[in-house]
């Protein structure tokens, strides 16, 4: 059994979790990637995702969000990963359904209120761009196409004055 970090004693009571996707849609050994324009992950590439819907599937939400963000209908969304992040503020407690794909059809058109989208090769995307703290732990794990499904928790502290510090993470 892992050991519960002292940062995390401070967590209240009562917490919302928030299931949210992340797509990651493959070409070749390229990615679709976004530069976030908003919170959270301002100004970092992140995979195109969201926040499931109520009376939403992962599977579901992953489709729509695909949808919206790219213009691609996506099919065969193999789900890779499960990831809980965690931290001792109630409004940052997240559920990470992440799903790959290669399947998908359509016109490249990005939904610029939520950011810039680019093709970008695998090597770039996971080395060289600014992302997020747990997508540089996850990103590899889940878009490698032989691994096996990766879960794990992240837990990060509670400052979050320009960007939450990951302190912890465990792999299950």
């Amino acid at each position: 059994m892992t050991r519960i970090p002292s940062v995390m004693t401070r967590i209240p009571s009562v917490m919302t979790r928030i299931p949210s996707v992340l797509v990651y849609l493959r070409r070749a050994d390229e990615v679709l990637i976004m530069r976030r324009n908003k919170q959270p992950n301002l100004g970092l590439w992140v995979a195109p995702g969201g926040k499931i819907e109520i009376n939403e599937s992962p599977f579901d939400a992953a489709r729509r969000e695909v949808l919206e963000e790219t213009g691609y209908t996506v099919e065969d969304l193999e789900f890779r990963g499960l990831c809980t992040e965690v931290s001792v503020r109630a409004d940052w407690q997240w559920f990470l359904f992440i799903f790959v794909t290669e399947h998908f059809t359509g016109e490249l058109v990005a939904d610029l209120r939520e950011g810039m989208l680019a093709w970008t090769p695998l090597a770039t995307y996971l080395h060289a761009l600014p992302i997020p703290q747990a997508d540089a732990i996850f990103a590899p794990r889940v878009l490698a196409r032989e691994a096996e499904f990766f879960q794990a928790k992240f837990v990060y502290d509670g400052t979050f004055d320009e960007l939450a510090k990951l302190v912890e993470w465990v792999a299950y």
